[in-house]
């Protein structure tokens, strides 16, 4: 629960977020729900998620052309950084 609230704390934020399998990402917080955290990066458009996805993995820029959303769970989380 408490990864919940630092992600709604840092909402439209630009962040730094490392994940319990080493790996780090970086971009925007766009969205956060109970489960999962929804990231902003650069890429070519598509989503990526760390998590089953039913509705497949292209998000066609929806967030604007040329962004990914990268979906990480939030108990995938190890730590957030306000950058």
């Amino acid at each position: 629960m408490e990864a919940y609230y630092n992600c709604l704390h840092c909402m439209n934020k630009k962040v730094r977020i490392l994940t319990t399998d080493g790996k780090r990402h970086e971009g925007i917080i766009v969205d956060v729900d109970r489960n999962n955290v929804y990231l902003k990066t650069k890429g070519n458009g598509k989503m990526k998620t760390s998590a089953f996805n039913p509705y497949g993995n292209y998000y066609g820029g929806f967030y604007g052309y040329g962004s990914e959303i990268l979906t990480l769970s939030l108990f995938t989380l190890l730590a957030i950084a306000l950058i």
